[in-house]
C-alpha cells in the first residue's frame, strides 16, 4: 500500500505560510489514504470510478511537494533541460511567460511542462481534473497546484502572486533529474 510521505521539511518556506502547507499535507493524506482503501475495494466496481481521481491527486501532490525548495537555485542554462527549454521556446524566459500563462488561466487545475518522448518536444498544459486530461505516455517534469486550496490562505484571489512566488521555490535540480531520466 501507499506510504504518507513527509514534507514536514518545507514548513518555513518562503512565501507559503505552515497553515497553508498543513492544510495541503492534509488533503495530500486524504489522497493516499482514499488510495489505499479503493484498492482494497473489490466488492464494489463504482469505486474504481473514484480511483483515478485519489490515485493521481496523490501523486500529483507528491511531484508538487518535491519540486519545492527553501534553498532554489535558477536553472542551470548549460544543463541538458536548459537548452531544451531554449531549443523548444526560444529562451527560458519565454517557456517562464507561457507557462504563467497557462497557469493563469480561468478554473482549478494544473499547470504541468511534459516531455513528450515521441516529438522529443516539452510542452505546458493545462489540466483540469486529477483524472483526466493527462497525455499518456508523456513524462511530467513540473507541476503547479492551481486548486483554490494551494494558494487562498496566502494570496486569496491574487493567483498570480502565488505563482510568481512558486517560481521563486523550484528546485531545478529535481527537474533536470526527472528530465534526464527518459
Amino acid at each position: 500500500m501507499y506510504q504518507i510521505k513527509n514534507y514536514d521539511s518545507l514548513l518555513g518556506l518562503t512565501g507559503f505560510s505552515d497553515q497553508a502547507l498543513n492544510t495541503h499535507f492534509a488533503l495530500y493524506k486524504g489522497y493516499v489514504d482514499n488510495t489505499n482503501k479503493l484498492l482494497e475495494t473489490r466488492d464494489n466496481p463504482e469505486s474504481r470510478r473514484r480511483l483515478g481521481w485519489e490515485f493521481n491527486g496523490m501523486k500529483l501532490h507528491e511531484y508538487y511537494f518535491e519540486t519545492l525548495t527553501k534553498d532554489p537555485k535558477p536553472l542551470n542554462e548549460n544543463s541538458e533541460l536548459a537548452k531544451k527549454i531554449i531549443a523548444d521556446f526560444g529562451s527560458i524566459e519565454n517557456w517562464q511567460k507561457d507557462f504563467k500563462a497557462t497557469a493563469l488561466m480561468r478554473g482549478i487545475g494544473w499547470a504541468i511542462l511534459y516531455y513528450d518522448p515521441v516529438a522529443d518536444k516539452l510542452i505546458n498544459f493545462w489540466i483540469e481534473q486529477h483524472h483526466s486530461g493527462h497525455p499518456a505516455g508523456l513524462k511530467l517534469l513540473l507541476n503547479l497546484d492551481l486548486f483554490e486550496h494551494a494558494f487562498l490562505i496566502d494570496y486569496g484571489t491574487k493567483k498570480a502572486d502565488y505563482i510568481e512566488v512558486f517560481m521563486k521555490t523550484i528546485d531545478w535540480k529535481v527537474i533536470e533529474k526527472r528530465f534526464n531520466e527518459k
